[in-house]
């Protein structure tokens, strides 16, 4: 018998370590804005917002989709395009090994997810960034799908949604990239020569070549509680300008302020709130809206 047998009490037995039960990992959250323990499943049913203090945890484009439209009559749209490496980009990692890891990682095939449906009744036509997607950024194949959207909400005749979620432009597909800017914005120009509604609803985080594009176009510009939009980041921006920046400078309470954002909507809130923005942007009942 060793020393430490000699020591526990006769009635205390010992658990085979083999045995003993492991707690299953991610079925807890600890939130990180007032650190309270957030059962997983709660958390989710609640749309990712904290019931504690209300923080907005960054939510996947399908979950989003999927609480945001009305349950009928959904179809998806552009799923067909995918990526393809035609510049031959190489960093660190080939540019198809990365996208081959997104893949597998959030089961999509790009960053951006293009969705029609209704909201409230209203038919629609959505867009929504998946930010595990290589930061949500944007390459042609995002432009595209986005570009389609639009067509399609012009073929149907009802308004165009964007919730974006994103780092700005893929810089492995260089200039093609960047020209996604000038093909998103001209289709948005033939949306509002149609007079359809576009709305543009900003999440955390919405950066670079992006918010410099689409997102602030909108008829109406929507944010979410505290989300961080801008183009550069704040150390490049301090690093440049030699200047210290006020706090929270490139969140949405503070851009609102400055008339960059329309208002500010609890996600929780947002469909109801978007329909009645739509109805008014109609013309139509207010009894329309339920």
């Amino acid at each position: 018998m060793s020393w430490l047998e000699k020591l526990l009490p006769a009635k205390i037995a010992q658990t085979d370590p083999s045995e003993r039960r492991q707690v299953p990992e991610g079925l807890w959250i600890k939130c990180p804005a007032c650190e309270t323990v957030l059962y997983k499943t709660d958390l989710e049913h609640n749309q990712n917002v904290c019931p504690s203090c209300n923080h907005h945890h960054r939510i996947g484009a399908r979950a989003r989709l999927d609480a945001f439209l009305d349950a009928e009559g959904r179809y998806e749209v552009g799923q067909e395009v995918l990526p393809v490496d035609a510049l031959k980009f190489k960093d660190s990692r080939k540019y198809p090994e990365r996208l081959k890891e997104a893949l597998e990682n959030t089961g999509e095939t790009d960053a951006l997810i293009v969705m029609g449906g209704s909201v409230h009744s209203i038919s629609v036509v959505v867009a929504c960034f998946e930010f595990e997607f290589m930061g949500g950024s944007m390459g042609s194949v995002v432009g595209e799908r986005f570009v389609r959207g639009v067509e399609t909400a012009i073929e149907q005749k009802v308004p165009f949604i964007c919730f974006t979620a994103t780092g700005g432009a893929r810089m492995q597909e260089g200039l093609l990239s960047l020209m996604q800017m000038a093909k998103t914005n001209a289709a948005l120009t033939r949306l509002a020569k149609k007079g359809l509604p576009y709305i543009s609803v900003l999440t955390d985080p919405t950066m670079g070549g992006v918010s410099a594009g689409f997102a602030f176009v909108g008829d109406v510009v929507i944010a979410e509680p505290k989300a961080l939009i801008g183009f550069a980041g704040p150390r490049v921006i301090e690093s440049t300008v030699r200047v210290t920046l006020p706090e929270g400078f490139q969140r949405a309470e503070f851009l609102q302020t400055k008339g960059a954002i329309d208002f500010i909507s609890d996600r929780r809130e947002l469909r109801k709130t978007i329909a009645s923005t739509l109805a008014i942007l109609l013309r139509q009942p207010a009894d329309a809206v339920s």
